[in-house]
């Protein structure tokens, strides 16, 4: 990896971060449940996301570098799985299972899913 790739990767992840901190503080403005509903959308839009990044780049519309940006950095930043585990343990300690249950397994299906979607409409470019 080149210094100008790092430093794109680490930029790029920067911005992805914030781009996430103030969408989720938008949907948490807008929203009004117990339901992480600002992880979830950001999460799953950044699987689409990725998807189309990884199946662009597989069918060589992109270059690896943009992959490396784009999916490593900034999707890297814009997502967080770490957050969400955190707010499925919140959840269970406030006895919310049902929200429980759709923030850990509703979220995993739908962003795998969502990532399918993304591979091949990017690959299909």
């Amino acid at each position: 990896m080149t210094p100008l790739l790092l430093a794109g990767v680490a930029l790029a992840g920067g911005v992805g971060a914030v781009v996430r901190f103030v969408l989720d503080g938008a949907v948490r403005a807008r929203t009004r449940t117990a339901l992480p509903v600002g992880t979830i959308v950001i999460n799953l839009s950044g699987s689409l996301l990725l998807g189309l990044v990884v199946g662009a780049t597989g069918a060589h519309l992109l270059p690896d570098a943009a992959r490396a940006v784009l999916g490593t950095g900034f999707l890297g930043g814009y997502t967080t799985f770490s957050a969400s585990t955190v707010e499925t343990l919140r959840l269970l300690e406030q006895r919310r299972l049902g929200f429980a249950l759709v923030n850990a397994l509703g979220l995993l299906a739908a962003a795998t899913a969502l990532a399918g979607v993304g591979l091949a409409v990017g690959a299909a470019l």
